[in-house]
């Protein structure tokens, strides 16, 4: 996978977002950034496949099972967002306050392209987590579920 799209929608001049570079492809760090953009959301994000895989969750990943929140699919993030807090300039995409909510490690326990399931071990969110992509139209594609499981 790749962050074209990511270096695309940024102006790294005027934004503090790191710009990514080659890093630990094995790398099992999972992230929640609390972000206050136009509104507030949480984004959540996985290391796969060298990137940081990123899924926009408008009500904030839920920590109790039978909860199932809308978690959007937005563009893969470099490694290197793992570790980003900071303020987004006004008029730059995404621009607000982002801050790290939780961090930790995960195992990846199932991975098709419906479906993901991981094991969380971070400072608030431990146990398994599976996200599941929307049946349907292509317009849903973005758009997945994210719900604790166990």
């Amino acid at each position: 996978m790749s962050t074209k799209t990511y270096r695309e929608k940024r102006n790294f001049n005027k934004t503090p977002e790191p710009t990514g570079s080659a890093e630990d492809a094995d790398s099992k760090v999972f992230i929640v950034q609390e972000h206050q953009a136009s509104h507030l959301h949480y984004d959540f994000r996985i290391s796969l496949d060298g990137v940081l895989k990123s899924w926009a969750v408008p009500k904030g990943v839920p920590t109790e099972r039978k909860l199932r929140r809308l978690a959007v699919e937005t563009e893969d993030h470099p490694l290197a967002y793992a570790d980003f807090e900071g303020d987004i300039p006004e008029g730059e995409y995404g621009a607000g306050k982002v801050i790290i909510w939780d961090k930790g490690s995960f195992e990846l326990l199932e991975r098709t392209d419906k479906k993901i399931v991981v094991a969380l071990y971070g400072a608030k969110l431990k146990g398994d987590f599976a996200l599941v992509r929307f049946a349907g139209k292509e317009k849903n594609a973005k758009n997945w579920l994210i719900m604790k499981v166990s």
